[in-house]
């Protein structure tokens, strides 16, 4: 009967251990998609600074040139794509959304770009106190949107690499786990803008 209790102890301390891995695999495979979500945040975050400042800068350039309507119709129409799109965690599960959510803000940067060169031709608005502080604000957040999106490629990375693991893809494909999307540079990034007049 002794015997028998042993190996009963014996195959319940190996069912414990073996829970005990699953859990600690499946916590830290939270933890690190939470990570993902964090970070997206705080792209989204940055995203919609950018989105806040980009009125207050349409209408001090458009009390200097009021006729480049077109250029700055353009930034407001691509500010206006943006921000109408809903930006969850979600999208990151969905490749054409999250696709989608890279064209919008890639118009975004590009409208700004061509508003910058028309900016160029009006010295007195470039020295407007407004508008430089604006487009400083701009510029600085510009940086913090690459910033952020570095980090959360670098989140996502840490993810994608720890679910494709063994054993941890094999408890990833079991409790839904999937790959996240990266952010990719904008096609034709490669490319210097070129600024003509």
């Amino acid at each position: 009967m002794k015997k028998g209790w042993v190996v009963l102890i014996a195959v319940v301390v190996v069912l414990l251990l073996i829970i005990g891995r699953v859990v600690g695999i499946y916590n830290s495979l939270v933890t690190l998609e939470e990570g993902v979500n964090q970070s997206w945040a705080q792209v989204g975050n940055q995203y919609q600074r950018r989105a806040d400042l980009i009125p207050n800068l349409v209408e001090t350039v458009k009390g200097y040139a009021s006729h480049e309507r077109e250029t700055l119709e353009g930034v407001i129409q691509a500010r206006a794509n943006a921000t109408s799109l809903n930006v969850t965690p979600e999208v990151l599960n969905d490749p054409a959304a999250f696709a989608k959510f890279q064209q919008v803000q890639g118009e975004i940067s590009t409208a700004l770009s061509r508003l910058m060169a028309v900016v160029e031709n009006y010295p007195n608005l470039k020295a407007n106190e407004n508008f430089l502080a604006l487009q400083s604000q701009l510029e600085g957040t510009e940086n913090r949107i690459a910033v952020e999106r570095q980090r959360f490629n670098q989140t996502v990375q840490s993810f994608n690499t720890r679910i494709r693991q063994f054993p941890t893809n094999i408890f990833a494909g079991m409790f839904g786990f999937g790959k996240k999307l990266y952010f990719e540079a904008q096609e034709g990034a490669e490319i210097a803008p070129k600024v003509e007049f």
